[in-house]
């Protein structure tokens, strides 16, 4: 990006743990405004210097980023809507894409641009530094030149890999990348701790690593991954069914 892009304001709808990562980033190159409604991301915020606003004012910024939960997105897109500039960037961060490009290609007005992305990475993952780490992109009305301005900002200062896709094509490999990991996770976090911490092995630690990467994810993140992808039922259905055959020829070999 320019010298003058750098000056811009980002708006950013909710301020919580993910919220918070992408503001650490931002911050050197943006003015940031923030809304969310718990009491105590406040603190972050006047710790960082990020001017909290209501929603009606943060979506003036230059680039709105709607952090919200997928369920609550058409809530937080009506209380911003109405008070969009012409030219404004909005983007969603959302673990799934196709349910999000629907609800904001239909509530948001035609003057603004609208990208829906998703940082492949958390506040676990990310927590060491996020170089590296990849993001997808799926340009959903936006002029060429701008999203070629946003993947080289991403790619050259924050340096991220960008992964371009469409929303579908988003959703039906996260069905397998995400759905898969979330729901094995929360299996062996439910019914198996304390794990084993003596005679590992390296693929065990890579597995409680991968565990422990998603374990502290929210409820509603979860159930985002598992609930809001049109094709996460297929691939949990074929796990469980899969994880059914299996146990059976198990216990088919013990009696023998």
């Amino acid at each position: 990006m320019t010298q003058d892009q750098k000056k811009k304001t980002v708006g950013i709808l909710g301020l919580g743990a993910f919220g918070q990562l992408m503001a650490k980033y931002l911050l050197p190159h943006f003015t940031l405004q923030a809304y969310d409604p718990v009491p105590e991301t406040s603190v972050f915020a006047q710790v960082h210097g990020i001017t909290m606003l209501p929603p009606d004012q943060v979506a003036k910024a230059d680039i709105v980023i709607i952090g919200a939960p997928v369920p609550r997105m058409e809530e937080a897109i009506g209380a911003i809507k109405d008070h969009l500039n012409p030219g404004t960037l909005v983007l969603d961060v959302g673990s799934v894409k196709v349910k999000p490009a629907e609800i904001m290609m239909r509530l948001l007005p035609a003057h603004v641009d609208i990208i829906a992305t998703h940082p492949l990475f958390g506040p676990q993952s990310g927590k060491d530094g996020i170089a590296g780490q990849k993001i997808v992109l799926c340009p959903l009305r936006c002029p060429q030149e701008r999203t070629d301005s946003l993947k080289n900002f991403l790619e050259t200062t924050l340096a991220l890999k960008v992964v371009m896709a469409t929303p579908d094509e988003h959703d039906r490999e996260a069905a397998v990348v995400f759905g898969l990991t979330h729901l094995v996770s929360k299996m062996l976090v439910q019914d198996f701790e304390p794990f084993p911490a003596n005679m590992t092995t390296k693929s065990y630690d890579l597995l409680i690593e991968s565990v422990n990467m998603v374990r502290f994810c929210s409820p509603e993140l979860f159930l985002a991954i598992e609930c809001e992808n049109p094709y996460v039922h297929d691939v949990s259905q074929t796990f469980f069914a899969k994880s059914d055959a299996l146990r059976r020829y198990l216990e088919e070999n013990r009696e023998k």
